[in-house]
């Protein structure tokens, strides 16, 4: 008998501990769903402090693993991920840098995606080429910074990575994202849409003022010619780790602004 409550107990404890953590990031209902993008030289591991945050306020929240091998591949991978949630009520999508052209594609005639979120991002116009776009305001220091592999990837040279990237996390965690940092296909940079999301769905942008990887004239210039809420902070390319609240909050907003 004994053994048998045993081999129960060691049973339920699964079960017990997946109730738990479904209590402690209990969705609310009222809530649209979030989904994240990456960008590149990143994963969906970069939204780990933003992740819990939104959770923490009732929302359910995706964040998409792109493989960074094209922008068709990347447009592919997170309409999926859209579809998904989309089919089981409205969504905010939000994105980083690079992730910002993808979500550009991957949720126009998208009707239940509610809002936009760019956070240091791309926000192409159809028929825009990433890379004339990137230096459509000049040369940035990013370019001194890639190294390509022998497969036409890119990385960011380590040695530069922290003052280039993300001057305004601490060199140990730095030291971390230099270290796990995803290559992305050289190719995005001749690629570009074939429509733009923004055109059709309400935008919010985060400029970072002193972002070395994508200028903040350039940031500007795209935020203004979508007509987004536009909030500037004085981060470097990554705000959603260095100022999550921030862009919490902008988040928030949009998804206020929903609702009216």
């Amino acid at each position: 008998m004994k053994e048998l409550c045993l081999w129960t107990a060691c049973l339920c404890l699964p079960l017990m501990a997946a109730t738990a953590h479904s209590q402690d990031i209990a969705r609310d209902a009222s809530l649209p769903r979030i989904i994240l993008v990456h960008g590149a030289f990143a994963d969906a591991s970069g939204w780990r402090q933003l992740i819990p945050m939104l959770e923490d306020a009732g929302y359910f929240v995706t964040a998409v693993q792109n493989p960074l091998t094209s922008l068709a591949d990347d447009i592919a991978t997170t309409k999926r991920v859209i579809d998904a949630q989309t089919a089981l009520g409205p969504v905010v999508v939000v994105a980083h840098s690079y992730g910002g052209a993808v979500i550009t594609g991957a949720a126009a005639n998208n009707t239940n995606v509610k809002a936009l979120v760019y956070v240091n991002a791309f926000a192409p116009d159809a028929g825009e080429v990433l890379g004339e776009l990137l230096h459509s305001k000049g040369s940035t220091p990013l370019d001194s910074a890639l190294v390509p592999d022998s497969a036409g990837f890119l990385y960011i040279d380590r040695v530069k990575f922290h003052e280039v990237f993300c001057a305004d996390v601490s060199k140990r965690e730095a030291r971390i994202m230099a270290a796990t940092q995803r290559p992305v296909s050289s190719a995005v940079f001749s690629q570009k849409l074939d429509q733009a999301a923004w055109r059709n769905i309400p935008s919010w942008y985060v400029l970072g003022r002193k972002d070395q990887a994508l200028p903040a004239p350039l940031q500007r210039f795209m935020a203004e010619r979508m007509r987004a809420t536009i909030v500037e902070v004085d981060t470097s390319h990554v705000t959603f780790i260095s100022q999550p609240k921030t862009v919490l909050r902008a988040i928030q907003d949009a998804v206020a602004a929903t609702k009216r």
